[in-house]
């Protein structure tokens, strides 16, 4: 498949992370449609790209919103009428540091509504039209924090780690992302579904300053991305069903 024919969208594609991915595809020649919670933030964000010579639009999509949802699917299929990829990006944590037994209800739904609910409810509103591209990729940004197995490990760098919401909701979208892709292979579909660790990368995330999150150990985003651009490019890459970083699988 060739880049030029290839059209993505980047959830929370408008700052951070996102922003990265999405620069990084339309380099590689891929059309790159940003969904921005605010329409306004996405516009300049592809101003600014546009004026560097890149291929990118934006769309107002925010994932805790369904009517909003909805509304950025029909967009799309009206001016594009098909997606070859899916990189289900936007993400928040609202309970960093928070202990279980004390955490708030209210929180801890707050982290499932973006993590989880919204995720899925993208995903299956972009559905038809992935299904109408020939070969299509569903990429969900996900987190070893959302590994359990990594949370009883010693050894790992998540085993310090307590946003016992925010995991929970992105174990949650590892299941989803699971039987999303048996789904897919069962029903003989040629879409992939795939979930990426990028680490703790140095942006805004979480509500910290991208310099104290590199004081933290936090990577820099070039490394953070690395993984889902290399999934997102290779459509010669027909896994499905994998949870991986730079350094191989993660454990689900």
């Amino acid at each position: 498949m060739k880049n030029d024919s290839v059209i993505t969208l980047v959830t929370g594609g408008n700052r951070g992370m996102g922003l990265a991915i999405a620069k990084s595809l339309a380099t590689s020649g891929q059309k790159v449609i940003i969904g921005s919670r605010n329409l306004d933030n996405g516009l300049a964000a592809v101003e600014k790209l546009n004026s560097e010579g890149l291929k990118l639009d934006a769309i107002q999509l925010d994932v805790t919103d369904s009517t909003s949802v909805t509304a950025a699917a029909h967009t799309l299929a009206k001016k594009y009428g098909y997606l070859t990829a899916l990189i289900n990006n936007a993400g928040s944590v609202f309970d960093f540091g928070m202990e279980p037994s004390q955490i708030s209800q209210e929180l801890i739904r707050k982290d499932f509504e973006v993590n989880y609910f919204g995720l899925i409810d993208v995903t299956q509103k972009m559905m038809p039209l992935l299904k109408k591209a020939p070969q299509a990729k569903i990429i969900n940004i996900s987190s070893m924090m959302g590994s359990k197995t990594e949370a009883l490990n010693p050894q790992s760098e998540v085993y310090r780690a307590v946003a016992v919401g925010y995991q929970s909701a992105k174990a949650a979208a590892n299941m989803f992302t699971v039987q999303l892709a048996k789904e897919m292979s069962r029903n003989n579909l040629p879409i992939t579904a795939n979930a990426i660790d990028p680490g703790m990368v140095a942006t805004e995330f979480g509500g910290a300053a991208p310099e104290q999150a590199r004081e933290m150990g936090a990577k820099p985003i070039t490394v953070g991305i690395k993984r889902t651009i290399a999934l997102a490019t290779d459509f010669e890459n027909k896994d499905n069903a994998t949870f991986t970083n730079i350094n191989g699988p993660v454990a689900w």
